[in-house]
């Protein structure tokens, strides 16, 4: 045996994956001839490619608060905590639940009420009590889906938010984005299906990874392409010095041919994807100058949005941006907005990050819904989880920390096919557990066969957000390491209650 035989090294080189991958017959070429067009791994549907069954709606804009924002200050209305201003929380209501080492701690658990007001807003129902911190906001109540009955397991930043947005607490999963990517393609070839924008905030303490918005085990062309506030708003979006478009085209051309050369080879998905990836890179370098230019929007909409829209990064030009990235076709817009984690000062805090949040978020609702987009638009607000009823370090009348709190948090969602001003769910008078109509505890776990009337795991937000897009959650898989994953694991159920 000649060991220095070619074809021999060829054969070493070749895993168990790219034997089956070649003996595939038409699997590589069927790739290639799609590559340019809607991505050849979305599952197709009876109604149509991509989708399992009709959609309502079109895409998707996520707003995600994170840190975790309070619900006992901004949407959860608990008057009766006034009267037990720093008494310690009953011991039925904790129930011997986990709390973070951050309070585990402290000697007492004194019930902390909000020092703001709320305003009850009229709407289809019961109405929805809105905080003085979120006005604008509340001009927009008739069109929201106030979910107050959220939950998760995580009680830790980042575990909590891999769980959210990828659907497990472990890393390595793909993201709520790449899934959508990966199942309904793109709707626009010159720019990607799933865009990420980081808004500033003055108290940006907790770090985004990009497994948050990453593909996981999935192709890498359905990760998501984060947009900057600085510099070029796609890194490497221009040509170095001296080189052409033309140029540029040049390269990319022997680039395919080298890589093509390799995928008749190995059969390998990864370079289909990166392929991909390099077409996509050339045409954005036309596409994103013209999407990121906001002179081209009238005085009338900086006046809906707020002087802050004409700044870059803020979150008010994040949600201008994410409009604009919608009207051309971007499935899937995500906004992190960082800073929410109110262990200390939470008055001083969480009023800065309403004068970020609160006008824009009405804005966006506002704007789409004028240009007929809402409809078919779904919007998500909402963290990793929400804070607790009792105080975390001093408390005073003024001036309160709140510690994490996973067993109820408030989210609303909007447009896209959900039924607009109404409430779901409800939580105790401490806005500690989630509550059944006459008041009583619910103790609701995540199950594949059961599901708790009133409440909303966040599988079972994921499993909504998918089907409002046309696709069943148990049905949009991906085989990995010999199984079968989703984003929803083994869980979800969908809120039919929630739609229209």
């Amino acid at each position: 045996m000649n060991f220095h035989d070619p074809q021999f090294e060829n054969n070493l080189m070749m895993t168990r994956r790219q034997l089956f991958g070649r003996s595939a017959l038409g699997v590589g070429t069927a790739a290639m001839a799609n590559m340019f067009g809607n991505d050849l791994l979305a599952s197709a549907g009876p109604a149509g490619p991509g989708t399992h069954h009709p959609a309502k709606a079109k895409r998707v804009i996520y707003l995600f608060m994170s840190g975790g924002p309070s619900h006992h200050d901004l949407w959860d209305y608990k008057p009766k905590m006034q009267e037990m201003f720093g008494q310690d929380l009953p011991e039925y209501v904790r129930d011997g639940q986990r709390i973070t080492g951050m309070t585990a701690g402290q000697k007492t658990l004194p019930v902390c009420p909000t020092k703001y007001k709320f305003t009850k807003q009229e709407n289809n129902d019961r109405g929805v009590y809105v905080s003085e911190l979120l006005p604008h906001t509340a001009t927009v109540a008739k069109d929201l889906c106030v979910v107050h009955s959220t939950f998760t397991e995580a009680i830790n930043h980042d575990p909590a938010i891999t769980y959210i947005q990828t659907g497990s607490q472990i890393p390595g999963r793909p993201s709520l984005g790449a899934w959508l990517s990966y199942g309904l393609g793109s709707m626009n070839n010159n720019l990607p299906g799933y865009v990420v924008m980081h808004a500033q905030s003055s108290f940006a303490e907790q770090s985004l990874f990009g497994r948050l918005w990453g593909s996981g085990f999935l192709p890498s062309n359905h990760q998501g392409v984060l947009m900057r506030s600085q510099g070029d708003a796609v890194l490497y979006l221009n040509n170095p010095k001296g080189v052409t478009r033309k140029d540029r085209r040049a390269q990319l051309d022997a680039l395919v041919a080298l890589n093509q050369e390799q995928h008749q080879r190995f059969a390998d998905p990864d370079i289909i994807s990166r392929i991909k990836q390099h077409e996509m890179a050339y045409r954005m370098q036309s596409s994103v100058p013209e999407l990121m230019d906001l002179s081209q929007e009238n005085d009338g909409t900086f006046e809906l949005y707020g002087e802050e829209a004409r700044k870059p990064g803020t979150f008010a030009a994040s949600c201008l941006n994410a409009r604009r990235l919608a009207e051309r076709g971007v499935r899937n817009i995500q906004i992190f907005h960082r800073g929410w984690d109110a262990h200390g000062a939470l008055p001083k805090e969480h009023e800065s990050q309403c004068k970020d949040v609160d006008q824009a978020c009405a804005a966006l609702i506002k704007d789409l819904k004028q240009r007929g987009m809402l409809d078919e638009t779904l919007v998500v607000w909402g963290g990793e989880f929400g804070r607790t009823a009792y105080c975390q370090g001093g408390l005073t009348r003024t001036n309160y920390g709140r510690d994490h709190h996973p067993r109820c948090f408030t989210v609303w969602i909007a447009g896209g096919g959900v039924k607009p001003g109404i409430t779901y769910g409800q939580t105790d008078d401490f806005g500690y557990n989630i509550a059944d109509a006459d008041g009583n505890p619910l103790r609701p776990q995540p199950n594949k066969d059961h599901w708790t009337p009133g409440t909303m795991h966040i599988h079972d937000l994921n499993a909504t957000i998918l089907h409002l897009l046309g696709i069943d959650h148990r049905k949009l898989t991906y085989r990995y390491q010999g199984r079968d994953f989703r984003l929803t694991d083994v869980h979800g159920h969908v809120m039919h209650d929630l739609l229209v």
